[in-house]
């Protein structure tokens, strides 16, 4: 059996800055580490209980495929917050009829990011007779 002891998403932007930019500073993303020098360097930042890493440059942008899952305290703070910063939101939040609440924007070079609110009262968070 595989026993992973850590995971991360490896992103590899056409524009590394503007990336780092975007995930540094428009999205406040803490940062668990850096490493290599000049505009390709690698930064690999906290994501909950997992991280991403933005690294290297690209030729052309992710499949439309690849998309962030972000689970948030409170997905509408986190639009004001965002707006505030100029992120551009591909859909605000909406209550999904699973009962999550969701709301979309993207990244420099388009790959979605989810940002979602698991309510109190949804089955990921509590589950009757558990």
């Amino acid at each position: 059996m595989v026993h992973v002891l850590s995971s991360r998403t490896l992103l590899r932007p056409t524009d590394p800055e503007r990336s780092r930019a975007f995930y540094g500073e428009q999205l406040s993303l803490a940062v668990y580490r850096e490493f290599g020098t000049g505009p390709e360097r690698g930064t690999v930042y906290f994501l909950g209980g997992g991280f991403l890493e933005v690294s290297g440059r690209a030729q052309t942008p992710p499949s439309p495929a690849v998309q962030l899952w972000l689970q948030v305290e409170d997905v509408s703070a986190a639009h004001e917050e965002l707006l505030g910063k100029g992120v551009e939101i591909v859909r605000p939040p909406v209550r999904e009829p699973w009962g999550l609440v969701e709301m979309w924007i993207s990244d420099p070079d388009g790959t979605r990011i989810v940002l979602v609110e698991v309510p109190a009262e949804h089955p990921l968070r509590y589950r009757p007779g558990i």
